[in-house]
């Protein structure tokens, strides 16, 4: 498929961590933007694929915005924020380099929580050099927001979460991964997505949750998911979780367990941390504390286990896949060191009736 539009990410000093998890989304996936090049001068010279999962895949990152100019041989059409950082907010260095992007005529798409278009700086900067600042996190006119109308019930196809048990550990990735890989066994899968990652890779049902007020959350994600049903007719839906039941700091994902209504529920777990990605002071929950919260506060089930395998070696990744196995009785896998058939026998066996779709796209 051909993009028609380039962009070039922003990453300094983030690439291939957590809070770049932003670009490292847009390098691994992306609907709507070719992208050229990352920007993160820690790590310039290195390919963007070999950096998160060890497999080139042609996109360098390079140390600033005139080295990727340069090297794409023409100012490319757009320079993404890839970052996601708690806060939030721009540093003054973030803000010299992204104000560099509109002065050299690049559209610049912006994540944050942080308006630019209200920036009278930034807003200024665009209106001399012609460019266009999006804010993907600003929410819709409170007249254009929805409450909770109970229509998911009338969503008769599957519906599967992807949760976890904190931030930015990989539940968008394994979502995209997965349905990517129903539908290469010719079963109808759509995402909905629930962050500005998502908005940005081009998905087309999303919502920015964590910009939304809180008293239509629910009904944000419902209304996604039942447009996203009677649009496309799927087989299954898959929706993007965000942060962990259990965080303090976020209520994304009880939204999204009371505005899906998921019939299952994948937890996303990094075995690797100790505490909480951005909460130093906070130990990570365990698997099963995860499972149990989940079970107690939605009418759903747990059918599967999938493992960000950072700070871990390959043999602690297969001895964590069986411990979490022998121990819930369900499957377990790492998404991006595992076969991707394992992630979707994951949901063919919670739901025997997708098999026979999948059979019989295989004899067409």
């Amino acid at each position: 498929m051909s993009l028609p539009h380039t962009a070039v990410v922003y990453c300094e000093g983030e690439f291939s961590r957590p809070d770049g998890k932003t670009a490292n989304g847009l390098v691994r996936h992306s609907e709507k933007y070719r992208i050229l090049s990352v920007i993160d001068s820690t790590r310039a010279g290195k390919d963007a694929g070999v950096l998160l999962d060890g497999v080139a895949n042609g996109i360098p990152v390079v140390a600033s915005l005139a080295d990727a100019i340069a090297l794409a041989g023409a100012v490319p059409a757009a320079l993404i924020f890839g970052m996601a950082p708690a806060g939030g907010l721009l540093t003054s260095a973030q803000r010299t380099d992204l104000l560099d992007g509109i002065t050299r005529g690049m559209d610049l798409i912006n994540g944050l929580h942080e308006f630019l278009n209200d920036d009278p700086e930034f807003a200024a900067a665009a209106l001399v050099a012609g460019v266009t600042i999006t804010d993907v996190r600003r929410s819709k006119d409170r007249k254009d927001l929805r409450l909770f109308t109970g229509r998911i019930l009338g969503v008769k196809c599957p519906r599967i979460a992807v949760l976890g048990t904190d931030g930015a550990v990989g539940k968008r990735t394994t979502t995209t991964l997965l349905v990517e890989a129903l539908r290469a066994r010719g079963i109808k899968a759509v995402m909905v997505g629930t962050g500005q990652t998502a908005l940005i890779q081009g998905a087309k049902y999303a919502v920015a949750l964590d910009a939304t007020v809180p008293q239509f959350c629910s009904g944000e994600v419902e209304a996604q998911v039942v447009a996203a049903f009677e649009n496309e007719d799927p087989d299954i839906i898959v929706i993007e979780g965000q942060g962990a039941l259990s965080h303090p700091a976020y209520l994304t994902s009880a939204y999204i367990l009371r505005g899906s209504r998921p019939d299952g529920v994948i937890v996303q777990h990094a075995p690797g941390r100790g505490m909480l990605a951005d909460f130093p002071a906070l130990p990570m929950p365990t698997v099963a504390s995860e499972i149990a919260l989940i079970e107690a506060f939605a009418p759903t089930r747990v059918i599967g286990v999938t493992i960000n395998h950072e700070r871990m070696s390959d043999p602690e990744v297969s001895a964590a896949i069986d411990e979490y196995e022998l121990a819930f009785g369900i499957p377990a896998t790492d998404p991006l060191t595992r076969p991707i058939d394992r992630l979707t026998e994951m949901v063919l066996e919670a739901y025997p009736a997708l098999q026979e779709q999948a059979r019989t796209s295989a004899l067409r």
